[in-house]
């Protein structure tokens, strides 16, 4: 890689699959008419889920969310994308890396987006009676 390859003047982009695509819509508002940091990370639980879900082959169960921060707030009306990449297979487990985007309600383009917040999640897989299992097997 060449510094020309970094630029830092380049638009971040997101990294990963698009695993989930959805609009914030009034009835998931707070009290105050926000979009709660906890409806965010219900998407991205469920979105790290379908991942898992796919590598492990079966059911999945969230064990752990590594730090968090939230860079902007959500509006009503903007486009949420969640997307996930796999960041390390373990026996029984799976770390997935999992960032949010936002398109403002009123963006002028189709590109204009922006990351709200990104995460790791341990996942799990699980058997038929709900007990931890190999990933592959």
């Amino acid at each position: 890689m060449t510094p020309l390859d970094t630029d830092l003047d380049d638009v971040p982009a997101p990294q990963g699959q698009l695993t989930l695509k959805l609009l914030a819509s009034r009835q998931d508002t707070n009290l105050y008419g926000d979009i709660p940091g906890g409806w965010l990370v219900n998407q991205m639980d469920q979105a790290a889920e379908l991942a898992a879900g796919r590598e492990a082959g079966g059911r999945t169960a969230t064990v752990a969310i590594e730090a968090m921060d939230f860079l902007s707030p959500v509006r009503v009306g903007s486009m949420v994308s969640v997307y996930t990449s796999v960041r390390e297979i373990g026996r029984s487990s799976i770390k997935i890396n999992v960032e949010v985007w936002v398109r403002p309600p009123h963006g002028r383009y189709l590109e204009e987006r922006q990351k709200v917040t990104e995460a790791r999640f341990v996942m799990v897989a699980l058997d038929d009676n709900g007990r931890i299992r190999a990933v592959h097997g």
